[in-house]
């Protein structure tokens, strides 16, 4: 029999406010915390717009020496772990540690200490040739993506299979999912899981602003992220991340943890034809859909509400519109779409999770979040997209996906424990 994996605590840090009860606060509400980039000079810049996280990590009760150590996102990671285990109310001293793993996702990894690093070596770049004498004792924590893992392992005395998941904006997502089948599996019974990137840094900005992928609304930044609005311009880079204990059902139950919600299904695609570019037909990700669904063994009827990528590109926004009807069918045309980085932004890896986090939130309140700043429908974006104010309505089942540079399509489904397979 499969064993069955339920999401018994949450911890998030995104950009409107820390913690889980300001991040639901924020999305229920349809705030915007986009904002002018405050880190560093971005006049340079083709966007200067992002959205940051008001992080401080003393106040979370980061040491001098752990500062020093872990980048930004590994903070992150680490504070969402703390709080994620707080809520499920697991005390991991009474679990086996080999049966606890770790699995953790992010697009970017320690890329903000690396630049630093590189602008100290290189006097800010006026040498050529990086002295030495300056590099810092921990430069190998920023250069091996593999310690952001680590340190979540240390943080809970996690003896499991420890895991890094890095490809591109599916993450988030695909680093619950390897939780999931760790679980199923029978390897492990508990999982801390989600991803964190904290990319608002020079070098990134840089790199988008190279392929034009995000939003030139500098004007405006609060209303910059326009997800399947037909004056969207581009994506709004962000920072976030997001933490998960992950269980097996029984183990959870009988202890009696609060279950947030069942992952039912996951499944993951690549489109093995481009890197950005993805075909109209939404195929690659209806196939995820398909095989997440089936995995659940749930109809796509049953689907409540869909948690979209929706990162406000138009070709982006067209390939989702048209994977929705080709896994749904006309029950597309039915359930309430979102886009929640139309808010946060888009935090590259970490996203997925912290979309994770809005799909169990609304579970919880039974409440869809709305898509922001969506006052001009594109018509080739014909469902319904919940513009501009949130909706209370019955949630049980959730589809989230994601897609991502290299062709990645990832799907989930997460759905209320009592929820009936078909």
């Amino acid at each position: 029999m499969t064993r069955r994996v339920v999401i018994t605590g949450i911890g998030v840090r995104a950009p409107g406010g820390n913690g889980t009860k300001a991040f639901w606060d924020l999305l229920s509400n349809g705030r915007t915390a986009t904002r002018n980039i405050s880190f560093f000079d971005a006049s340079q810049f083709r966007s200067r717009i992002a959205g940051e996280v008001d992080f401080d990590a003393v106040a979370e009760g980061f040491s001098p020496r752990e500062i020093r150590r872990m980048d930004r996102a590994t903070q992150f990671a680490v504070a969402c772990t703390r709080d994620a285990l707080a809520d499920s109310g697991l005390d991991l001293g009474s679990v086996d540690p080999h049966r606890v793993g770790v699995s953790l996702g992010s697009a970017v990894a320690s890329a903000t200490s690396l630049e630093n690093e590189y602008l100290v070596m290189s006097d800010a770049g006026k040498s050529w040739e990086v002295d030495p004498a300056y590099l810092s004792p921990h430069m190998f924590d920023y250069l091996s993506p593999g310690v952001m893992p680590a340190e979540v392992a240390w943080e809970v005395g996690a003896e499991g299979p420890v895991t890094m998941v890095s490809d591109g904006c599916t993450s988030g997502l695909d680093s619950v999912g390897y939780a999931v089948q760790l679980i199923r599996e029978g390897t492990v019974d508990t999982v801390v899981a989600g991803a964190a990137d904290t990319p608002v840094s020079p070098i990134v900005v840089a790199c988008f602003d190279a392929i034009k992928a995000t939003t030139t609304r500098n004007d405006d930044p609060a209303h910059a992220s326009r997800p399947f609005d037909g004056t969207r311009n581009g994506f709004v880079l962000a920072e976030g991340a997001a933490m998960f204990v992950l269980e097996e059902y029984e183990a959870a139950k009988k202890r009696g943890a609060h279950i947030y919600a069942e992952v039912g299904g996951y499944a993951t695609r690549c489109n093995a034809h481009h890197m950005t570019g993805l075909r109209k037909d939404g195929r690659e990700m209806a196939e995820a859909i398909r095989v997440s669904l089936d995995e659940a063994r749930l109809d796509g009827t049953t689907i409540d509400y869909i948690n979209a990528h929706g990162s406000g590109t138009k070709q982006n926004d067209r390939h989702e519109t048209a994977a929705f009807k080709r896994s749904l069918g006309d029950h597309a045309y039915n359930v309430p779409v979102s886009s929640i980085k139309s808010m946060v932004g888009h935090s590259l890896g970490a996203i997925g999770s912290v979309e994770i986090a809005a799909s169990l939130l609304a579970i919880e309140h039974n409440v869809v979040p709305p898509t922001a700043n969506l006052h001009t429908p594109d018509p080739e974006c014909d469902l319904d997209y919940v513009p501009l104010t949130a909706r209370e309505q019955r949630v049980d089942t959730v589809l989230t996906v994601g897609s991502g540079f290299g062709g990645f399509q990832s799907a989930m489904v997460l759905h209320r424990p009592e929820v009936a397979s078909v």
